[in-house]
């Protein structure tokens, strides 16, 4: 029955491919990855240096989801490294791929059901973020972090579970959206925590009045940017991976 294409399906970088059509994806990934660390989208906030965040952010978490943790943090990071050689902008220079690796790295790992290690792995760097010595934003401005602790929330929550079964085979497109929403949002948000932990490293010697500055100004800006992403994402990446998991499995599809 047409129905069942995608029931037990798993996501595509598991299975279906073999490892030198992996590569080979890596490859085409990691080549989008870097046009797409071409155009701009939003200003880092309060970054004297006028740096901007790319549409890299928005492949991040597909790509993970698409190619696994491991293939997805390669690809990025080839990415990465071609992005450094063409002098692409970025604001955190030759390491700007690092909040994107972070990204795809747990959409991979809850694809693969490694809900404890991506829950575990967040809250250290949540707490590493938010009590970073001097400039944290607990110590300055703790609103700042509601967000970043609302997708916390969301990691270890029986919802992020649920995302991840409707990941891994359902015929639903409603389904399949849900969990490519909730997983891309505990993704897109843990590369967040991350490009915050290296934005205090590089602008470790701004002022206090600046840096309670940033984090007020940052409070309900940032969750904006967050959503767009998800909702760009979303509508994307559910339309791919149900395109994705037709063509790999059209003998299921025929029954």
């Amino acid at each position: 029955m047409k129905n069942k294409s995608f029931r037990n399906i798993p996501i595509i970088s598991k299975s279906q491919f073999s490892s030198a059509r992996n590569i080979a994806l890596t490859a085409c990934f990691a080549a989008l990855y870097v046009v797409f660390s071409v155009w701009k989208l939003f200003p880092v906030v309060g970054d004297p240096r006028g740096t901007s965040i790319s549409a890299a952010v928005i492949t991040a978490p597909l790509i993970g989801i698409i190619l696994g943790p491991i293939y997805g943090v390669l690809s990025i990071t080839l990415g990465g490294i071609a992005g450094a050689f063409l002098s692409l902008p970025g604001p955190f220079g030759p390491l700007s791929f690092l909040p994107h690796a972070t990204a795809a790295f747990v959409s991979g790992m809850l694809t693969t059901k490694k809900q404890a290690t991506c829950t575990v792995s967040y809250l250290l760097l949540f707490v590493l973020f938010a009590f970073f010595p001097l400039n944290g934003p607990f110590w300055l401005w703790p609103l700042m972090l509601w967000l970043d602790l609302i997708g916390l929330i969301v990691v270890a929550s029986p919802l992020q579970a649920k995302a991840i079964k409707y990941l891994d085979g359902t015929s639903s497109s409603f389904h399949l959206g849900f969990g490519v929403c909730v997983t891309c949002f505990s993704a897109t948000l843990f590369g967040h925590v991350t490009g915050n932990i290296l934005f205090e490293i590089f602008n470790w010697s701004m002022t206090t009045g600046s840096w309670r500055a940033t984090w007020q100004s940052l409070t309900f800006i940032y969750p904006v940017e967050r959503v767009m992403i998800v909702v760009v994402v979303t509508i994307v990446g559910t339309a791919l991976i149900k395109a994705l998991k037709s063509m790999t499995q059209p003998d299921l599809a025929e029954r």
